[in-house]
């Protein structure tokens, strides 16, 4: 019997889990459940702890003093039940997209996983860089994007002045031991592993021990100055100029990393160790330039006395991208996406702290993109004036209502690109009582009958406007006084009626 319970007892240690955490049980309440139960079969707390992380098996005799506690037959824990809810972790509130079952464990072990992983991203052609990418953005979505050693850290630094100059940041920078000098170089073009062509320009680099280049070109763009002055102060305080930082480029070439002369790298597909921490230091710096250019109390209040508006970057003296980006941190609501989409198909900066689908993949350009989402429409729009869209979308099998407002921008190579912050209002509805999936049902039924597009019910509209109020952002109220718009990942999954499939090239 116990060889058949091992060779039965892959997803055993994991349901065991989520039912506990489902109960909110510690493993000493577990243990405690299981002696009042059964004394002499019951698991202690280290060895419920093995037996959750798949190290031990549990004899018969303890497997039925656990199943008596939850009230379950043992047939439940074996694989012949691997009842999906039960094997996939539960996130919970955090963010970021759904998690999958790392089961059976012997398979997923780190010695089987430093072997898949390279053979994987070989085949599917992600560089090491890009995966580090994907990780750091799991990594950043899963904490919902607070991190408050970073932010203590630039607060140090800054003292949360805000707005805070060039010359000051200039001054910084001094402080922590970099001398500043200036170079001429003009914008390059190149052409990425898409084949497509785009302008980059080698912006900043630190050439050891602690000279800091920056282009002479940023003394035209001053809030991408103040960016990339903020960028290699949050380096030297964070990781000690050890020069793992340096090369600062500007472009629609995603993922590339360039020498200081602007030629780009080769790419290993092989994941090195060294990838992974550049990646995720360069994360760290970028998140503490934001929060050293819009320190998370003054730019809440901000935000809060301007109701979000994307012009309310013009008041703290940073870019439109900076001020996107840290609405997301900042904002007391947790259900933020923010994208930063170059064409055709590319995604520079990706945050989804509600799991929402990606409108085109970001490692390979995805054939059938629909046409619909916000940012294909602005890209392909003449105005650059920002604009909101009441979104209809199914997600992980229900549909949701998504805002977003959106706002076409250049680059300081002259590439044009789209920024879009954006909100799931599911959550937000529920908060005050109201049923989100059925009013996301509704819309999608009326735009699915209507070519995509529905106007919002007089109804649903009031609803959400008091929503909007109590969210405090002025584009959610422009929004859902326009047509909902019916969307969806990809061109050929498309739920209009008739579908739009084949014509996906047309703007929406």
């Amino acid at each position: 019997m116990k060889k058949n319970l091992i060779r039965q007892s892959h997803f055993l240690g994991t349901k065991i889990r989520n039912l506990r955490k489902r109960n909110n049980l510690t493993m000493e309440d577990l243990s405690a459940r299981c002696i009042r139960h059964e004394p002499d079969s019951a698991p202690s707390v280290s060895y419920l702890s093995m037996i959750e992380r798949g190290k031990r098996v549990p004899s018969i005799e303890m497997l039925e003093t656990i199943a008596l506690v939850f009230q379950k037959p043992v047939e439940w824990f074996l694989d012949d039940s691997p009842v999906e809810n039960e094997i996939t972790p539960n996130k919970g509130s955090r963010g970021g997209i759904s998690g999958m079952a790392l089961e059976p464990g012997f398979l997923f072990s780190n010695d089987i996983l430093q072997i898949a992983i390279p053979e994987m991203l070989s085949q599917t052609g992600v560089s090491g860089r890009q995966f580090a990418h994907l990780l750091i953005r799991a990594y950043q979505e899963h904490h919902q994007n607070h991190f408050p050693d970073l932010e203590r850290a630039a607060e140090e630094i800054g003292q949360k002045q805000m707005p805070i100059s060039a010359e000051e940041l200039m001054r910084l920078a001094k402080k922590q031991g970099l001398k500043i000098r200036w170079f001429d170089k003009p914008p390059m073009g190149a052409i990425d592993e898409l084949g497509v062509y785009s302008k980059n320009i080698v912006s900043s680099y630190i050439e050891a021990p602690n000279t800091l280049y920056l282009n002479e070109l940023l003394k035209l763009y001053p809030t991408r100055l103040k960016y990339e002055l903020a960028t290699h102060i949050g380096h030297s305080v964070l990781h000690n100029q050890d020069s793992l930082k340096s090369v600062m480029t500007i472009g629609g070439n995603h993922g590339a990393n360039f020498n200081k002369e602007g030629v780009v790298k080769r790419q290993s597909a092989n994941v090195e160790a060294q990838d992974i921490l550049q990646a995720w230091r360069d994360f760290e710096s970028s998140f503490f330039a934001g929060a050293l250019l819009c320190p998370k109390v003054p730019f809440r209040q901000l935000l809060d006395r301007t109701g979000y508006e994307i012009e309310s970057h013009l008041q703290v003296g940073v870019s439109a991208s900076v001020a996107m980006r840290r609405m997301t941190a900042v904002s007391p609501y947790s259900h933020w996406h923010y994208f930063d989409a170059y064409s055709p198909g590319k995604l520079k900066a990706v945050y989804r702290g509600n799991g929402i689908p990606l409108p085109w993949g970001n490692m390979r350009e995805v054939e059938d993109p629909c046409q619909h989402w916000a940012v294909f429409r602005k890209i392909n729009e003449e105005s650059d004036a920002p604009s909101a869209q009441l979104s209809i979308l199914e997600t992980n099998g229900e549909p949701r209502i998504y805002v977003c407002e959106s706002v076409r921008v250049a680059d300081m190579a002259g590439n044009k690109h789209v920024l879009c912050a954006g909100i799931d209002l599911n959550p937000a509805i529920s908060a005050q009582g109201g049923d989100a999936v059925a009013m996301a049902e509704e819309l999608r039924d009326k735009c699915s009958t209507n070519n995509g597009l529905s106007g919002v019910p007089r109804k649903m509209k009031k609803d959400l406007a008091s929503v909007a109020k109590i969210l405090n952002i002025n584009w959610v109220d422009r929004a859902i006084n326009t047509d909902a718009k019916l969307i969806c990942p990809r061109g050929n999954t498309c739920p209009r009626n008739p579908s739009c499939y084949g014509r996906c090239s047309e703007k929406g």
